[in-house]
């Protein structure tokens, strides 16, 4: 028997379904089918990587528009292909990003106090901005950790975040939460681009490294055994390892923390190390480039900085091509520096690694004569870099030096081999303290002259040159006389040099602690033979090639007569224009034209691809006074690697045979084991790594 209670149920029941279905009818909304379609390309994984709650929610906002075809950070390309096949988009190529730690600092960072509040970083930032002493340091906590949807974060045991680039989608989840910026999300370009900020965490030789390669990484990769790790590390910064390792004047040493417990790391014989296992190895690491742009650049000179701003071009997706006026590339590193000390065939097998990135060449051709920067304009070059060197030795301004044997020290040098086979008998006077003047002396010795003086106008500390060539050319018979200054050159009926004429000079204090200065003695003059006089005082650019059709320069120049350029961004007077090299700087080292180049090949990418060239305002340019430590505290003993040299009376009688000598892999390792692992105020006093190593060297000894 039913019951009035259940009549009026399944009365209330069946009206409820006659609202429903009619309420179906009229409120009916038709879903999108391409939202059902984007659903099933995602992979379903839910992690809300993309900021959206789910797979659903993120393909309902791309059908609608409110999210790009390519959120899914989880699913990568092939998972974009499919949502744009959907969307009838077309797919271009996005370059990856990972997560990066900046700071390597750890447990190694002192301590300001004990922290016992919430163990989270941004907690401990906000409500006690820190507990360490380095401000840009790592917190340690770990809330990067808590925060990844996909596992490729944990914190290793020195308390800092390690990354597992394998699992890291670039969502941007860690970087968000870190309160002090140790996690950055980039790719690959990103890095190219980036320039030291001193929010960076910078060990003092990546401060005074003018190209700023990050020196401990690639020593720690040397000590983990990842070599390609480690010379790719470089490259990110300078395309010449070889080179560099050979004639660079490795400041970075100078200013290595070990110096104050023992001696600086070899970080010069490292690089060289990891060039040279490259070389040998019989193949090239692959250099990654960034995406095609089609845009044309003109690089005007083939030296360190034109090489240095094509290759950085190249590996941001640009087309650049090279116009040298030599017959090879190379500039100074091939025509200004003896093979004793950069030998060309070594320099060839660099310069070939970068122009096998996708670089044109055309050699023989100088800017001003077979070419000018309207013709470029018109060939399809958008900007132009001028790397054009200083090949010009300015005169000495004394009397008699137009007589037959005085020579500019880049015609000498270029000359050696060439038109200059020998120097037997011949008395040759050098004048300069830098390393091109060492350079000259050296090669007369080697040319069989039967004596090679250098005159100094400074003390051996105070010359420009490396003081270990200078020891060299010390060993192999050159003579200096420092504290001089010339002031005749003396000839004979014929014209030809007979005697210099120089002068002595004393130190004289200034009344500033520790400053002095040169001041001439009186009645001090004094002649000494000579049938050669190489004047290697300095180098100047030729800036006629850069003259209108009025013959008037067309740029703005420095009151030393080079090229200008905003020092920041290498943009001369000209917009399209940028600079950078001894053009730009007068005589300089080779890893400052490197370094100049990639700041060049950074600007003209923002010229080409932006409306402007960002700045940063903080980067740095200055040695942090914070990282100057005054104690470091090393607990292990191992020494300095030497570095084998051919005997003097052998290497006297060669300009092919190298001076210096190579390490082997087990030294390479070792002395990575001496680095220290610097950060902004910390650094690694032990290392577990040492013990073991060291002991199996000497065995092995």
């Amino acid at each position: 028997m039913i019951t009035s209670s259940a009549l009026l149920l399944l009365g209330l029941g069946f009206s409820a379904a006659v609202i429903l279905s009619v309420a179906s009818r009229l409120l009916y909304v038709k879903e999108d089918p391409r939202i059902r379609d984007v659903e099933m390309a995602l992979p379903g994984a839910n992690c809300g990587g993309c900021g959206l709650p789910g797979c659903a929610a993120a393909a309902k906002a791309i059908v609608e528009g409110k999210a790009p075809a390519d959120v899914c950070i989880a699913g990568g390309m092939d998972t974009n292909r499919m949502v744009a096949e959907v969307m009838g988009l077309k797919v271009e190529y996005k370059e990856p990003q990972i997560a990066m730690v900046r700071c390597i600092g750890g447990k190694r960072a002192d301590q300001l106090y004990i922290y016992e509040g919430a163990q989270d970083c941004r907690a401990q930032a906000r409500l006690y901005e820190g507990s360490k002493q380095c401000t840009f340091g790592c917190l340690g906590l770990g809330s990067c950790v808590k925060v990844c949807p996909f596992e490729a974060i944990h914190m290793g045991p020195d308390d800092l975040p390690i990354v597992n680039p394998n699992r890291c989608k670039g969502c941007g989840r860690c970087a968000d939460v870190c309160p002090r910026g140790v996690i950055s999300i980039v790719s690959m370009t990103a890095r190219l681009l980036h320039f030291n900020e001193e929010s960076d965490c910078l060990a003092p030789c990546i401060q005074r490294c003018p190209a700023q390669i990050n020196v401990p990484l690639y020593i720690r990769k040397i000590r983990e055994g990842d070599l390609a790790g480690a010379l790719l590390t470089i490259k990110e910064r300078n395309p010449f390892p070889l080179a560099c390792g050979r004639v660079c004047l490795h400041l970075c040493e100078n200013i290595c923390r070990r110096n104050i417990a023992d001696h600086g790391v070899a970080i010069n014989r490292l690089q060289r190390y990891l060039g040279e296992w490259e070389m040998n190895s019989g193949t090239r690491l692959p250099i990654t480039c960034a995406p095609d742009t089609g845009r044309k650049v003109a690089v005007v000179g083939g030296g360190p900085a034109g090489l240095s701003c094509a290759y950085f071009l190249r590996r941001l997706g640009h087309h650049p091509a090279i116009f040298e006026a030599m017959p090879k590339l190379g500039g100074m590193l091939r025509y200004g520096i003896p093979e004793y000390r950069m030998p060309n065939d070594i320099l060839d097998w660099e310069i070939e690694g970068i122009l096998k990135l996708g670089i044109e060449t055309k050699t023989g051709v100088k800017l001003g004569k077979d070419f000018d920067l309207k013709g470029l304009e018109d060939d399809g070059f958008e900007a132009v870099f001028l790397g054009i060197g200083a090949w010009t030795v300015p005169p000495l301004d004394i009397p008699g030096e137009e007589a037959n044997g005085v020579i500019g020290s880049v015609d000498f040098l270029t000359s050696v081999g060439i038109k200059i086979k020998t120097l037997a008998n011949q008395r040759v006077v050098v004048i300069g303290e830098s390393n091109t003047a060492v350079d000259c002396s050296r090669s007369s010795i080697r040319l069989g002259a039967k004596s090679v003086t250098v005159i100094c106008p400074c003390i051996k500390k105070d010359m420009s040159a490396n003081k270990k060539d200078v020891d060299r050319a010390m060993e192999e018979g050159v003579q200096f006389l420092f504290l001089t200054e010339h002031t005749r050159v003396t000839s004979d009926e014929s014209g030809g040099v007979t005697h210099l004429e120089y002068i002595r000079m004393e130190l004289e204090e200034t009344g500033k602690p520790g400053k002095s200065k040169a001041v001439l003695i009186p009645n001090s003059e004094t002649l000494i033979d000579a049938d050669m006089v190489v004047a290697a005082i300095d180098r100047k650019p030729d800036l006629s090639c850069l003259h209108d059709d009025e013959k008037k320069v067309i740029f703005e120049i420095t009151k030393e007569n080079n090229l200008a350029a905003d020092r920041d961004t290498m943009q001369t007077s000209v917009k399209n224009v940028f600079t950078a090299g001894d053009l730009h700087t007068g005589r300089a080292w080779v890893v400052m034209a490197v370094g100049g180049g990639r700041r060049a090949a950074r600007s003209i990418h923002f010229y080409l691809t932006q409306d402007s060239i960002p700045v940063p305002e903080n980067l740095q340019s200055k040695i942090i006074p914070e990282t100057i430590l005054k104690d470091v505290k090393v607990t292990d003993n191992i020494p300095r690697v030497q570095i084998s040299e051919v005997p003097i009376e052998m290497r006297i009688q060669s300009f092919t045979e190298e001076v210096k000598g190579s390490i082997s892999g087990e030294q390479a390792k070792l002395e990575a084991c001496r680095c220290l692992y610097c950060g902004l105020v910390c650094y690694d006093q032990e290392k577990d790594l040492v013990k073991p190593i060291y002991a199996g060297f000497r065995n092995s000894k």
